[in-house]
């Protein structure tokens, strides 16, 4: 059985040796949009920090404690991406690294579990329509309800990407690369926050959790190795010297900072 292609695995297209998958609420941007529609619109921070603790130490499933926080916002989806536009910022740091990534073939890959049509939006709004449209990402998507449009009051709902417990399962899109042939292997880099990385935690080379964040707990909880990042010029310096081999990944991997 030979091994997947370009067209199967997308980030392979430019024969790339790294590959840099990312979270996207929280990671690349300084606020998690679900949590703040969540805190703002929908049933408030303490039900949803209960339901955020409550996945962390394995009593419930990252997809139920989502869906009941994003069936709380009854807002028109329309007005949700408005008013994230308004009040969701870029790391800081991102931009720089994007177009590092960019000029030294380092695809970018954005695992998220959000909705697609969220992270469109504001990537665009945040990094340029034509820089948004670069980017690859696997994430959830909306739907309306029954009889209704997204754009009506309680109208729109999430639709998972996968039947795991995730609803967005995202070692299952790493794993096609991780399983390649040492030869065709590029390393893999993976930065993340909170909860819904779970999945994703023991799947590279060399994970990024942030830094007073969930994924450091639960990374400290599993010994699983990582590197804390408080915003993306810390990685941008990490990635940059393990590309130009000033770096190994086992150096990198010093935990919580």
């Amino acid at each position: 059985m030979g091994s997947a292609g370009p067209t199967a695995l997308p980030a392979l297209r430019t024969n790339p040796k790294f590959i840099f998958f990312t979270d996207f609420d929280g990671t690349i941007t300084q606020q998690d949009s679900n949590d703040f529609m969540t805190d703002n619109l929908g049933f408030g921070p303490v039900l949803r920090k209960k339901g955020n603790e409550d996945v962390l130490y394995g009593r419930r499933d990252f997809r139920d404690a989502f869906r009941d926080m994003l069936d709380s916002v009854a807002t028109p989806f329309n007005m949700c991406i408005d008013i994230l536009r308004k009040n969701i910022t870029l790391d800081p740091g991102f931009k720089a690294f994007f177009e590092w990534a960019r000029e030294n073939n380092v695809p970018i890959v954005v695992l998220s579990g959000g909705m697609e049509p969220i992270i469109r939006a504001l990537l665009a709004h945040l990094l340029g329509q034509e820089a948004a449209d670069s980017l690859q990402i696997v994430s959830n998507n909306v739907a309306p309800r029954n009889g209704k449009s997204i754009n009506d009051v309680g109208g729109w709902q999430i639709v998972y990407h996968d039947d795991s417990g995730f609803g967005h399962d995202k070692s299952l899109e790493i794993r096609q690369y991780s399983r390649l042939p040492a030869e065709e292997r590029p390393v893999l880099f993976y930065a993340g926050d909170g909860v819904s990385d779970l999945s994703a935690a023991k799947e590279t080379d060399l994970l990024f959790a942030k830094a007073g964040r969930d994924l450091i707990t639960y990374c400290e909880k599993e010994n699983v190795p990582f590197t804390t990042f408080n915003d993306f010029s810390d990685i941008h310096a990490v990635v940059k010297d393990i590309v130009t081999g000033k770096l190994s990944v086992k150096e990198a991997a010093t935990g919580r900072k």
